[in-house]
């Protein structure tokens, strides 16, 4: 498949502008219906994508060469999209999506320790300094702790071992077999809960959110998988920090609210870092090459 960098920053953008919608949707629904419910549908969206992509187009993208590790990354995507939501009950969009940065240094500490990749001195001191800068965020000692604080850093930890798996899968499965899986799996768990949780929903304004928020998710995971299908990921890949900027714009517009000095300073740190990892990271590749 030919590069197209261009294309691919496009459709990198526009996803992480539709995820940060969803994000801020979900914190809306939560108001009013159990995180169970809302995460369902969020992953009902995606569920129906992947049933329409392989209907219309006639092929089974189940096929795989790594059953247990898809269902394992199944259940990592579930939990951490159910643990994010449990965050948003108790902290800001912002700084819960500040937070949830620290994934891409989780995902350089597993990967020295499940797949032997070497890490130097420079990208173990960025991770430790990405650490001390959601302290900054939390600002424990400070202010009296919120345990969902600790929600989003274990959503972010889960977020990362997800991203291991694909790593290890990536060689022989193609990401819409990754989307299939992530999909089913995470929909065959909540809909066993819904019977208890599932609050009727009102046919107004809630049902409109609850299905522009499934569009909005499902679309937005499809863009960032065909980004990445048609871009170098060195190039995409930091775009992916926007969605602070997107969730930041959408929580003053809906709630009056934006990210104090503290979270601002936290997230560019762990922004930096991120980056810092990631070139390291391309560098380390050339040099090998």
């Amino acid at each position: 498949m030919a590069i197209n960098n261009p294309k691919g920053i496009l459709l990198m953008t526009i996803g992480m502008a539709l995820f940060a919608f969803a994000d801020t949707m979900a914190k809306v629904l939560l108001e009013n219906y159990p995180a169970l419910q809302v995460v369902f549908v969020r992953q009902l969206g995606l569920f129906t994508g992947v049933t329409l992509f392989m209907i219309f187009t006639k092929s089974w993208v189940g096929k795989t060469s790594h059953l247990n590790l898809q269902l394992l990354r199944g259940v990592c995507a579930t939990g951490s999209a159910l643990i994010f939501l449990l965050g948003l009950n108790f902290i800001p969009l912002a700084d819960a999506t500040s937070i949830a940065f620290v994934a891409p240094l989780f995902v350089i500490g597993l990967s020295h320790f499940f797949l032997d990749e070497p890490v130097g001195m420079r990208r173990w001191f960025a991770v430790i300094i990405g650490f001390l800068a959601t302290l900054l965020i939390i600002r424990p000692g400070f202010q009296e702790l919120n345990f969902g604080y600790l929600f989003i850093i274990s959503a972010a930890f889960l977020f990362a071992l997800r991203q291991i798996i694909s790593r290890v899968i990536a060689d022989t499965d193609v990401p819409m077999t990754t989307a299939f899986y992530t999909a089913y799996v995470s929909v065959g768990i909540f809909s066993f809960f819904q019977p208890f949780v599932w609050q009727s929903v009102s046919w107004n304004w809630d049902l409109t959110i609850f299905i522009v928020y499934a569009l909005s998710a499902g679309v937005a995971e499809f863009l960032v998988i065909r980004s990445l299908q048609i871009a170098h990921a060195v190039v995409v890949s930091p775009l992916q920090y926007t969605i602070l900027l997107w969730v930041s714009v959408y929580g003053y517009i809906i709630w009056g609210v934006f990210p104090d000095t503290w979270t601002v300073l936290g997230a560019s740190i762990i922004i930096l870092t991120g980056l810092y990892s990631l070139y390291r990271e391309r560098k380390m590749k050339k040099m090998g090459e």
